[in-house]
């Protein structure tokens, strides 16, 4: 009698591991922000922008070009998104925070960490980028 005691508590503890092994994790709530107000997490808290400075923007797209196709292509969705129109969806200073302070800004901002999760967690490497190189990156995407 005291084995089929043993085997059933055996049975149940096993059983309550499996489930609480299977259960899914809750699903990570992420704050709403505009995003078209969201400067971001950086060293870029303002920026004004002129006329498009068009040295800066063949800079800016030699750069992306040597930097950032490896993940992004203008307007196909590959392991990150496509940049075209991204300065109507998001702010200029968000964008160059997002270029200088990647794993911050996908840690820690609420615009960021839900294109982390749209993109699988693939992780935005930081390539070392300059202001002034990422402020070329921001001149060529006014143009694109």
């Amino acid at each position: 009698m005291e084995c089929k005691k043993t085997e059933w508590l055996l049975s149940l503890l096993c059983s309550g591991l499996v489930l609480s092994y299977c259960a899914s994790e809750p699903e990570e709530v992420i704050e709403e922000v505009d995003p078209m107000t969201n400067i971001g997490i950086g060293p870029i808290k303002s920026i004004v922008l002129g006329e498009i400075d068009m040295d800066l923007v063949e800079k800016g797209k030699k750069f992306y070009n040597e930097t950032c196709t490896a993940c992004h292509k203008i307007d196909v969705k590959i392991i990150g998104p496509p940049q075209a129109g991204i300065l109507k969806r998001r702010t200029p200073e968000w964008v160059m925070n997002l270029i200088l302070n990647p794993a911050e800004m996908l840690k820690k901002d609420p615009t960021a960490r839900k294109l982390l999760k749209e993109y699988n967690n693939v992780q935005m490497t930081d390539q070392g980028v300059t202001q002034e190189e990422a402020r070329s990156i921001l001149e060529y995407f006014r143009t694109i």
